[in-house]
């Protein structure tokens, strides 16, 4: 076991507390300017309110970028949830030509800048298939999130696929099970959590994204993240961005947390 001297534990922990910090104030000061009473943010917060609370929940640009991206979300995880299985059974279960290849494929989306994926969508959807008579409009943005989306699902599934044993679906295929009666019995169940936690943050992912929102996005159309970007050229809309923030730093913990517990063998888990 590697020990380390005082000295070293105590450097440690304060590179730790000064990177915790790093991250985690900022978003405390737009959890507290929420309750700002001010219009535009301000430190210290003198006089606090929930007027701007009040306002978000009734503002009707708000809820139609949170339902877009919500729609957004659910469509591209979908997306993600049936290609990412599909390819990772494809990949641990059977060896062919371009195997390699075709994982390569799979992740590069993820690796690639959001702007080029942007970019390279936007020209295919208004130069190759608009030309054509094919509008893809709120589908093509929902397209845009799943090719990157699929990634999330792909790698928890082929994590949880390699290390599944193969005895347990052959023993039941031995006792006359048809393979689909194996797959929703035998198999699915030991690798769901894995699939579950992928759509969690496939989801989060989607919802969370603005570049190649920008670029596939129809007119007229926001998300939630291009909503608060185009607020902040707004210094006036600050504390309703501040609210919206806020409410956006809260459910993140949940889709979090449940991946987190999901993704975990269930040995290890309390």
């Amino acid at each position: 076991m590697l020990r380390l001297s005082l000295a070293a534990k105590i450097g440690l922990g304060a590179i730790v507390a000064v990177a915790l910090a790093f991250m985690y104030v900022p978003l405390f000061l737009v959890v507290f300017n929420s309750f700002n009473e001010a219009r535009i943010a301000t430190w210290p917060v003198t006089d606090f309110s929930l007027q701007w609370w009040g306002k978000a929940f009734t503002s009707e640009p708000i809820r139609a970028a949170i339902l877009n991206s919500v729609v957004v979300g659910l469509g591209a995880t979908a997306v993600a949830l049936v290609l990412g299985t599909l390819v990772a059974f494809a990949l641990q279960r059977f060896t062919f030509f371009g195997k390699q290849s075709v994982n390569l494929l799979v992740v590069l989306p993820i690796a690639l800048p959001g702007v080029v994926t942007g970019v390279a969508l936007n020209n295919t959807y208004n130069q190759i298939l608009e030309p054509i008579g094919i509008q893809v409009g709120y589908f093509g943005m929902i397209i845009a999130h799943g090719t990157f989306c699929i990634v999330m699902v792909f790698n928890n599934v082929l994590a949880r696929l390699r290390r599944l044993s193969p005895n347990v679906e052959e023993a039941s295929r031995d006792l006359g099970a048809t393979p689909w009666q194996t797959f929703r019995l035998v198999t699915f169940p030991q690798f769901r959590s894995a699939f579950v936690a992928g759509g969690i943050l496939a989801f989060a992912l989607s919802f969370d994204e603005v570049v190649v929102t920008i670029f596939t996005a129809p007119p007229g159309v926001d998300t939630l993240p291009l909503w608060i970007m185009n607020q902040m050229a707004r210094p006036n809309e600050a504390s309703l961005v501040n609210v919206v923030a806020t409410v956006v730093i809260l459910a993140s913990f949940i889709p979090v947390w449940v991946s987190q517990r999901l993704s975990r063998d269930p040995a290890d888990r309390d």
